[in-house]
């Protein structure tokens, strides 16, 4: 993991330990000792979410179903049953939670601002978890899971995730249009491996799809930064380059509601140059 990365999950992790303790939010460490905090369900309320986003969430049964998403740990707790307790979307660290906070609140996805500043022009709220169809040399497509679909555009969330993972070079290979849209010598690789391997798939899918690409990341990242316009300068068409952004919580936090604003500020330091 980056220093940047641990330095975040620890911000984050004191923020969420603090926030549960001073507003009564049940909570507790993804590992018994240690890992970051945990927030459970109690009734309507969540502690990991703006009570406006959790209320839109429950209502809408495909953003409900993405609750259930599990939470990988590296060692099982000291307890088996509660492993099975642990959800992605319930740890203070996770990016898809952050995500969902943002474009779960009714006011952001009816926002002419957010929409805006994202590129989009869709009435329709977003998609969470959407499968994209990318093909292969073998004729059968690579479902490409997208965090967010909203109109024509893509979106990669990232928030304490130590990088965008590795991919054997021979894999990338079978990518119908892989040599087609990058320039493979551009390319960030470590030995055989090319990294960035999600924002990879990423703009396939966007080029795909005939859609834009955006990553929303923390400006306290720059290492994800940098490894981001390491991938959007080997992009070889022009028109397909121009249509990928990157945006950070912090540039995108001044189009928001302000009781969403305090939220994040509070639980997760995100704060605009205006806070």
């Amino acid at each position: 993991m980056s220093a940047y990365a641990a330095q975040l999950r620890f911000e984050l992790t004191e923020r969420a330990a603090t926030f549960a303790r001073n507003n009564g939010h049940f909570a507790r460490r993804s590992h018994q000792d240690w890992g970051s905090v945990v927030f459970e369900p109690r009734g309507l309320l969540h502690g990991n979410f703006h009570p406006l986003s959790y209320d839109a969430i429950l209502q809408n049964p495909d953003w409900h179903a993405r609750l259930g998403k599990s939470l990988t740990v590296t060692e099982r707790l000291a307890e088996p049953e509660d492993d099975r307790r642990l959800r992605e979307l319930d740890s203070c660290c996770s990016s898809d939670a952050l995500l969902m906070n943002v474009f779960c609140h009714p006011e952001v996805y009816a926002s002419e601002a957010v929409k805006r500043q994202l590129g989009i022009e869709a009435d329709c709220p977003p998609t969470f978890g959407w499968r994209a169809r990318v093909q292969l040399d073998d004729g059968k497509f690579d479902r490409t899971e997208v965090d967010m679909r909203w109109g024509d555009l893509l979106v990669e969330a990232k928030l304490t995730e130590p990088s965008f993972d590795s991919c054997a070079i021979e894999r990338m290979k079978s990518y119908a249009c892989f040599t087609e849209v990058f320039q493979r010598k551009n390319l960030p690789r470590r030995s055989r491996q090319y990294c960035c391997y999600q924002l990879l798939r990423n703009v396939l899918a966007a080029d795909a799809h005939e859609c834009s690409f955006c990553l929303l990341c923390d400006a306290r990242r720059p290492d994800l930064i940098e490894a981001w316009f390491q991938v959007l300068s080997a992009i070889r068409p022009l028109e397909l380059r121009m249509r990928c952004k990157l945006l950070t919580w912090q540039e995108l936090a001044p189009s928001l509601p302000q009781d969403l604003r305090d939220f994040l500020l509070l639980k997760y330091g995100i704060s605009s140059s205006s806070d």
